[in-house]
Formats: C-alpha cells, structure tokens, sequence
C-alpha cells in the first residue's frame, strides 16, 4: 500500500485525532513515519506479547477472509489487534494489554516502512476491525499450540 492507495487508511485513522489535519501534516512530515492517535473512539486495541501475536495473527487469518488492522513493534515484542471501541475495557486475558478511552497509541503511516512500529496488516480505511470474540479463539488455539510445542521441546 502506498501512494494513494493510502489515503483511505491514511483519512480513516487520523478520522480520531483531535486536529486530523495538523495530525496527516505532522505525520506526513515526520521522519520516524508515526503518529499518536487515541483509542477508544473508532477502535481499541488489544496488546498480545508477541510470543503469542503472531501465532494469533497466523490462526486469525485462516478464520477470516482478511483480518482487520494489526501492529507489531521493533522486534516483535508485542502485537496490537484492533477491536471495536469499548473491548478493552472489558476484556479478561492474562499477559493482554488493552487500550481504549483514554489510551493514545503509536501509528505508523500506512505503506511506509518505518524502523519500529510496522503494520502486520494495515487498515484499509473501511473501518473493518477484528471481530473480539474470533480473536479470543485465535488466541487460545494459538496459545494451546505453544504450550503444546513447549511439551514436546521439554519446556525449552
């Protein structure tokens, strides 16, 4: 995604800043390629450790036809899924980080690479977002994976 294939994502996730122009000059404008952007307004999002991120994202993907937005950070430390508004606020999960009202978090610019903070799966500006509760099954497949991996290995 770039060029102006973008746009629609790009309009989408600055849609919650509280300036979204001052908010696409900056981000359009600023080496690292990120923003902050509050949750809570179109989206939450739900922070897995990145052990568990990515073999979610994986299981996610074979539910779905196409995921909704997923980040990742330098070295994959951990992965935000975004969920409809009001999910973190009520979510129940050991090692699950939620941020929703109240919460900003780092965007990167969609279809630009950027040193930290990439996009697994960037918005495409329709507003689709990942469905909790097929999140909440990913994850325990994925999470059952790596424990049963974890047996096998001897608890390597």
């Amino acid at each position: 995604m770039s060029g102006s294939g973008a746009r629609p994502a790009v309009e989408w996730l600055v849609s919650v800043a509280p300036d979204p122009d001052a908010c696409r000059w900056a981000w359009e404008r600023n080496p690292l390629g990120v923003v902050l952007l509050p949750a809570g307004r179109r989206w939450d999002v739900l922070i897995l450790p990145g052990e568990l991120g990515r073999p979610t994202l994986d299981v996610l993907s074979r539910l779905v036809d196409r995921p909704g937005p997923v980040l990742t950070d330098f070295g994959d430390a951990r992965t935000g899924f975004f969920v409809p508004p009001g999910t973190a606020a009520c979510w129940l999960g050991t090692g699950v980080r939620g941020a929703g009202r109240g919460a900003w978090i780092v965007v990167p610019y969609p279809g630009r690479a950027t040193g930290g903070v990439r996009w697994l799966v960037p918005p495409d500006g329709s507003g689709i977002l990942n469905d909790a509760s097929l999140l909440e099954l990913a994850m325990h497949e994925a999470a059952g994976r790596l424990a049963g991996e974890e047996g096998e290995s001897g608890g390597r």
